[in-house]
């Protein structure tokens, strides 16, 4: 009996099984009829049958619903964004439908998708974000900074589809109009009322704003700004109102400094204080008092002290010599400012109480013409700052009323210059006319023979002449190094490529490759320019007046003279790494030393390019 009870049990599950097998399957014939003979049909076709295959001969098989008339317009969902494309209604254009052999048919070939949008690229990588040489430049809206407003933020909307989003985006407003000029770390008023004593010119010194003080505004252009004058052009004549300034037209015009051409011009004659006649042919006198003043060759790099509007250092130009211009911020406060809309050269300095901010023997002859600078009060310690920065061997050139007048007083300042130049072991090479020409010596023998207590004294010897920054002037001789790095040059234009003696003593990690270095980063920097030269157009834009913000070994700028791109490169040092500023100006050419944390002492709208190259990737971490 449990054996028949078992054998019943599993009869009754097989049936059942059995049913439901049946059941589906009936479903599922009626659902395929019902498929197949709807308005809902499937296009089905079949894959190359084995024996094609086999003898290499394509077929194609014939669908199931080959000749049957059908619509898919039920098929498309009537959600679908208008904006897509949409499958082709196989439609006939008498309204019939098409059938699925005519609709594959080459009589009725399927609807091209509409051309992609214009794209309109400002830059150089297109749509395919490859470099390509022809592109397009946003146009200057002179406009733009008259209706900018003073509001600190704006609303923006931009529209996708079916949605419109809104954001801001804060912007800064417009400063005062009466910091069209402002250098905040010259012009902090606030700080310089607060100077226990400006007799000595501490208030023509950098004195910033306190950390969260800074510039919080864009500062205006003057109404009726315009793109400067393009060099050479702008060494003789500058828009008027780039620089609306009248004062030095009528306290210096006498002097040929600069004069007002027309209404919206000023010139500049070329003359100065003590060269009325011209800097061309003052140079020339100085190029015959001493002949190894070759310009252009052994001196190639010119500090020009109290340089009103610079047009010693605009002249030498042409003569392969780049001159750093330097002027206070003083009662002639904009002339540092004509100079470098005229495209020369130039920075807001004084000397004061503070080392200036360049490396020692980094100019082959410093310059002052009339530049108001009593060089021997408190022992000489500003003349000793020149000496710091002349190099061994180098030239001071002084063209000033001791030099040429026989009144008493200046006869007395005459001797003491004589004096204090003597006890500097520097020789009068030649005095004739109004100008008077020293020369450093070479090295150290003149300083060690001298008797003992002389004043100035040497410096100590664990005195560092190239750490300048805020670093008070010191009253003594900056030593000449024993191994007569910095005094061996090699002349102009080989000096540009030629690893100086310098750069051994850098202090950087690597102490073998360093000319590898100094090589394989002229080489880098020379491939950059090439190809900014090449794709963007570079020497279209006229380029004058150009900062490297992270100079390293003064690369870039070697690779901009090497390009022939007529501009200037003021390279800056951070305090941040090594002071390279020596093996620049060994190449021959010019830098200042900078903490980038602080603002830069120059006027506003004086650079066409910062350049930046891993300036922010250091400095953030600041």
């Amino acid at each position: 009996m449990k054996l028949l009870g078992n054998v019943d049990l599993l009869t009754s599950q097989t049936a059942i099984k059995f049913a439901a097998f049946i059941f589906i399957s009936v479903s599922f014939f009626y659902l395929g009829k019902h498929w197949s003979d709807g308005s809902r049909q499937l296009i089905f076709f079949s894959r190359q049958s084995p024996s094609a295959t086999a003898s290499h001969i394509p077929t194609v098989g014939i669908s199931p619903n080959f000749n049957k008339e059908f619509n898919i317009s039920a098929l498309i969902s009537a959600t679908e964004p208008e904006t897509e494309s949409k499958p082709v209604d196989p439609v006939k254009n008498d309204g019939k439908p098409v059938s699925a052999s005519e609709a594959h048919s080459p009589q009725h070939p399927p609807m091209t998708p509409p051309p992609p949008p214009v794209i309109k690229s400002y830059g150089i990588v297109d749509e395919n974000g490859t470099m390509s040489d022809e592109f397009e430049i946003g146009e200057f809206d002179p406009n733009l900074v008259e209706n900018w407003g003073n509001g600190t933020e704006t609303q923006e909307e931009t529209k996708t589809e079916g949605a419109t989003s809104t954001f801001r985006v804060k912007k800064f407003g417009l400063c005062d109009e009466s910091m069209r000029e402002y250098i905040p770390c010259l012009d902090n008023v606030e700080a310089i009322k607060r100077l226990k004593s400006t007799e000595k010119g501490e208030r023509f010194e950098r004195h910033c704003p306190e950390k969260g003080k800074g510039l919080n505004c864009l500062v205006p252009a003057p109404k009726g700004y315009r793109p400067p004058i393009p060099w050479p052009r702008s060494r003789d004549e500058v828009w008027f109102y780039n620089v609306p300034h009248t004062r030095l037209v009528d306290d210096k015009g006498g002097q040929n400094w600069i004069s007002k051409k027309g209404k919206d011009k000023f010139s500049f004659p070329g003359g100065g204080t003590q060269f009325i006649h011209g800097a061309d042919q003052y140079l020339n006198q100085i190029s015959k008092m001493v002949p190894e003043i070759t310009f252009g060759q052994h001196i190639r790099v010119v500090l020009d002290v109290g340089c009103g509007v610079a047009s010693f250092g605009a002249y030498l130009l042409s003569r392969n010599v780049i001159t750093m211009s330097i002027a206070p911020k003083d009662v002639h406060e904009n002339q540092i400012q004509f100079a470098l809309e005229r495209g020369v050269p130039a920075m807001a300095a004084a000397f004061a109480t503070r080392r200036l901010l360049y490396p020692s023997q980094a100019f082959d002859l410093i310059h002052c013409s009339r530049c108001r600078i009593n060089w021997t009060r408190d022992d000489g310690i500003l003349l000793l700052e020149v000496n710091r920065m002349l190099r061994a061997g180098g030239y001071f050139a002084w063209a000033a009323q001791p030099v040429y007048k026989h009144e008493q007083a200046l006869e007395e300042q005459w001797e003491e210059m004589l004096n204090l130049t003597t006890h500097l072991c520097w020789t009068l090479v030649k005095k004739e006319g109004y100008i008077a020409i020293w020369q450093k010596p070479f090295n150290n023998s003149c300083y060690l023979s001298r008797e003992a207590g002389t004043i100035p004294p040497l410096c100590d010897p664990n005195d560092d002449p190239d750490n300048v920054w805020y670093v008070d002037l010191k009253a003594c001789i900056s030593r000449i190094p024993e191994n007569g790095y910095g005094a061996n040059v090699a002349p102009w234009p080989a000096r540009l490529q030629t690893p100086p003696d310098r750069l051994q003593s850098i202090h950087i990690e690597s102490y073998i490759a360093r000319k590898e270095l100094f090589k394989a980063e002229s080489k880098y920097w020379n491939e950059i320019v090439a190809s900014y030269v090449r794709a963007l157009h570079w020497k279209k834009y006229k380029l004058r007046n150009v900062m490297d913000m992270r100079a390293g070994f003064g690369g870039f700028a070697a690779a901009m003279i090497d390009n022939q791109l007529d501009a200037w490169v003021l390279n800056v040092v951070p305090v941040s790494g090594p002071n390279t500023l020596p093996v620049i100006y060994d190449r021959g050419l010019i830098g200042v030393m900078h903490d980038w944390c602080e603002s830069f002492d120059t006027y506003p709208r004086t650079y066409d390019l910062l350049h930046a190259a891993g300036l922010f990737s250091v400095e953030r971490k600041r």
